[in-house]
């Protein structure tokens, strides 16, 4: 990528010239939603079909995700492709690469119809997924619905993390670190399965407000709506402590969101819809997006200053 010329969306031919790298063994740069060619005729005859076209797509999992946000707005919205990881961001016309950007911590990744997607990674689901692995190899293996009904009843705001921090990141035992985590930093010790979970949950939603304010600071824009893709939205607690947190409508769906997108971009390539208004607008129609009003904003104000507090000090 350091080879390529983001503002003229090509290689960067005079910067290679320079370090004497060879341009003539670069291929074209193929975009989303250009025809490559054909399957090959031995492969058709494997699999029984026509020598079908093959498209070019969003090459990310991410890129097809956001192509299929079923946006009313198509300029501004701010979405999250939730799972193991959150990819939380907004789509532009191109790149942002001034020091506000560099500071928050954002990157700049092409997208269909040559925009970009200027996002941050954020962990996500990662932290209660790893939690639950540890239990089970506990002996005490419950469903994702009952851990997330603990949660609710456990004590909001009792405790809180950085769902970055740098021991969280790799496998192994989550609410053992979790806990030291919180030990250190002063505060209560998460003890039963639900603490943990809603400690999590609460913690992310205030890393995807920092991650909101941080975008409106570097874009200059305002965001209304958080669109949440992917299996994450199935979390109905974190949807819900998203807009609380954010003190903004948070919309959600489709749950494969990566699929529907790469169905969208091959549809705009063989001229089945126009262009990637109306794919979103055929996600809007097709599937159930559900939305979650902001609750209770003054208590999730003061616990998010808190959140700040703890963040910087550990």
């Amino acid at each position: 990528t350091q080879m390529y010329n983001s503002e003229k969306y090509e290689w960067s031919y005079d910067l290679l010239k320079k370090l004497g790298i060879p341009t003539e063994i670069l291929t074209d740069v193929i975009f989303p939603g250009e025809i490559v060619g054909k399957v090959k005729p031995e492969l058709a005859e494997e699999l029984g079909i026509e020598q079908v076209p093959v498209v070019a797509v969003a090459s990310h999992d991410t890129g097809s995700a956001v192509a299929s946000v079923p946006v009313v707005d198509q300029k501004d919205f701010i979405y999250i492709s939730s799972g193991t990881w959150s990819l939380m961001g907004v789509e532009l016309d191109k790149p942002n690469t001034s020091d506000g950007a560099f500071n928050h911590n954002f990157t700049n990744e092409g997208g269909v119809n040559k925009t970009i997607r200027f996002l941050k990674n954020i962990m996500g689901l990662w932290l209660i997924q790893e939690s639950r692995r540890q239990w089970d190899r506990e002996g005490e293996l419950l469903s994702f619905d009952e851990l997330e009904r603990q949660a609710n009843a456990a004590e909001p705001f009792a405790s809180l993390v950085d769902p970055d921090y740098a021991e969280f990141q790799t496998p192994g035992n989550m609410p053992k670190r979790i806990k030291e985590y919180c030990k250190k930093t002063g505060q209560k010790v998460p003890e039963t399965k639900g603490e943990v979970v809603r400690c999590i949950a609460e913690s992310l939603a205030f890393k995807y407000r920092q991650t909101v304010e941080g975008m409106e600071d570097v874009t200059g824009n305002k965001y209304n709506v958080v669109n949440i893709v992917g299996g994450g939205i199935k979390d109905k607690m974190i949807c819900q402590f998203t807009a609380n947190a954010t003190k903004r409508v948070v919309s959600t769906g489709p749950v494969e969101a990566t699929s529907i997108g790469n169905v969208i971009v091959q549809a705009m390539a063989m001229g089945a819809i126009k262009d990637i208004n109306e794919g979103r607008k055929v996600v809007r129609n097709s599937f159930d997006i559900k939305t979650y009003e902001p609750q209770d904003s003054e208590k999730w104000d003061a616990a998010y200053e808190k959140w700040k507090e703890i963040i910087k000090n550990a």
